[in-house]
């Protein structure tokens, strides 16, 4: 498949979104915390990402000295350098507050609380604050003082119980996953915590969000399945443990397709589609019980045919026998799929590190105030000046404040 190029796209600072007007201080590290803000910055919202001297930990993520992780999660968000570690640190913290409407942080248990910014503390200065409160485990429970990473609560959760392939160790997810999930999970929390104050007259509250219960949460029935059948669910690889034909077949130029026949109808479709009828009426396969039993032999048989096709060749034939079924692509595919320039997934955007950065577009498109790319995300410290200034600070308290090394800000 060709390389091509992706269409130029500019920032819109000037884009206006459903949460413009809305301030958010975040205070957290890592990848949850920036995926919850991206999705607000991303519909307006003025995410404050307020990072300790060296930065954010997600800029030290670096392919060819380029902070791509954090280009990705940062954009449309401003950057306050802060040293907490100076005793001036959280008093100009305590200055953001007031007027914001959600902060979000993923200190240890405990943390926030001994740098004197309990919940408490915050909702005294601003009664309507939402907080999010961002930890492995939760903020409660024997584990809570753990080290919170995804890569632990993958393992803990059940999930890398779950996936691979049974001859084989279990197989934990080559992306952030759990932390993705909470951020998405976490992004909704906040917004019907924020309704509860906007439209229903309610203060601001705590939202403790784990990466654990989302995570748990997004593998559905496994506690009643296990409480039914008394079994642990065994690793299947690619295939379904409730439906077949359900798996990834090699074509024959070694790319892969994937195919579910998860409806009987569907089902039948494919035994038909490759030229095996005769095997809608065999016992082995006429039931979806039945296919569960035979399900490796059902597999050799659309697997050789597969074989017999390219990747491109299988989707076109399978498509036009109204079969579900689509490639495995790789990065450098799914970069060339005319489907992902048609709705416009991908763009190239301007970037100091590179000659074009290519960026996701909003996941989400609302129809009357769809989200925006407006800026690239923030040089640490790039908006220390502005952003004490909107806190009422005057140029003499902002020019002490750097002087004395509680905060920083970059030169340009």
């Amino acid at each position: 498949m060709p390389d091509t190029p992706l269409p130029k796209a500019d920032y819109t600072p000037e884009a206006r979104g459903p949460l413009t007007g809305l301030r958010v201080i975040d205070l957290s590290r890592l990848v949850a915390g920036n995926l919850l803000t991206q999705h607000l910055a991303d519909f307006g919202a003025d995410v404050i990402k307020v990072e300790p001297r060296d930065g954010d930990t997600l800029r030290g993520w670096r392919v060819r000295g380029v902070e791509t992780t954090w280009k990705v999660h940062s954009r449309n968000k401003r950057s306050l350098c802060l040293d907490f570690r100076h005793p001036g640190a959280v008093p100009l913290l305590r200055r953001l507050v007031p007027g914001a409407a959600m902060l979000i942080e993923s200190f240890r248990s405990g943390t926030l609380e001994k740098m004197g910014l309990s919940p408490a503390e915050l909702h005294a200065l601003e009664p309507r604050l939402v907080i999010v409160r961002i930890s492995g485990w939760g903020q409660t429970g024997p584990y809570r003082r753990r080290p919170g990473f995804g890569t632990l609560v993958e393992g803990f959760s059940g999930f890398a119980a779950m996936n691979g392939f049974a001859d084989r160790e279990p197989v934990l997810p080559p992306m952030y996953l759990a932390d993705g999930i909470a951020g998405l999970t976490g992004a909704f929390a906040a917004m019907a915590a924020l309704r509860e104050v906007e439209v229903n007259g309610g203060r601001g509250q705590v939202i403790d969000l784990p990466l654990l219960d989302p995570i748990f949460n997004a593998l559905g029935p496994q506690a009643a399945n296990y409480r039914l059948t008394g079994k642990v669910k065994p690793r299947t690889g690619s295939r379904s443990s409730g439906s077949v034909p359900r798996n990834v077949y090699r074509a024959s130029d070694g790319g892969y397709v994937c195919l579910s026949g998860s409806t009987q109808g569907m089902a039948m479709r494919v035994l038909r589609a490759i030229g095996r009828p005769e095997l809608c009426d065999d016992p082995r396969f006429a039931t979806n019980e039945q296919r569960l039993v035979h399900v490796e032999e059902l597999d050799r048989i659309i697997g050789d045919f597969v074989a017999t096709r390219t990747v491109d060749e299988n989707v076109a034939f399978f498509e036009e026998a109204e079969v579900t079924i689509g490639p495995v692509n790789d990065i450098a595919r799914f970069m060339a799929d005319p489907h992902v320039h048609a709705r416009a997934l991908l763009a190239d955007y301007p970037d100091e590190d590179m000659e074009s950065f290519p960026m996701h577009a909003v996941p989400v498109r609302l129809s009357e105030t769809p989200g925006s790319i407006r800026t690239p995300a923030p040089r640490l410290g790039d908006h220390t000046r502005e952003v004490l200034a909107e806190a009422g600070l005057d140029e003499a308290e902002i020019a002490a404040a750097l002087a004395s090394g509680a905060v920083k800000e970059t030169k340009a």
